[in-house]
């Protein structure tokens, strides 16, 4: 079976590679491969932002991809330099930021792009949305 990393470029609203990420890791895991990890860089690392608020009729993103890690135990990573630029910061960003407030979410991590690499090289294969 093969090794995948997913690489999630797009924004959690506003175009459907988030949701087209999702799917595609629901079937990998399904026929049997796995997933090193879920990496989200550029607009992607908005998916991790836990206060967006999306209505009652529409999918929840953000949630759907904390259910996803939590249940097949995949990782989930954010790359530390997109997310800081979008102000998507972790606990810890923030306090070494000096902010007061945080907005990503426990199951995503902060990375950088040598754990993209370092992940590339285990990998069979790359898919980027």
């Amino acid at each position: 079976m093969s090794k995948f990393i997913i690489q999630v470029n797009g924004s959690v609203y506003g175009s459907s590679a988030s949701f087209r990420a999702l799917a595609f890791c629901q079937s990998v895991l399904a026929n049997g491969h796995d997933i090193i990890t879920v990496f989200f860089y550029q607009d992607g690392v908005t998916n991790s932002n836990a206060l967006t608020c999306p209505a009652s009729d529409e999918i929840d993103m953000h949630a759907q991809w904390q259910a996803f890690a939590q249940r097949h135990q995949v990782s989930l990573t954010n790359c530390v330099s997109a997310a800081l630029r979008r102000g998507v910061l972790s606990q810890q960003e923030a306090v070494e930021n000096g902010k007061s407030h945080w907005n990503s979410s426990e199951h995503f991590s902060m990375g950088g792009l040598g754990e993209l690499v370092v992940g590339i090289e285990k990998a069979d294969r790359l898919i980027s949305f």
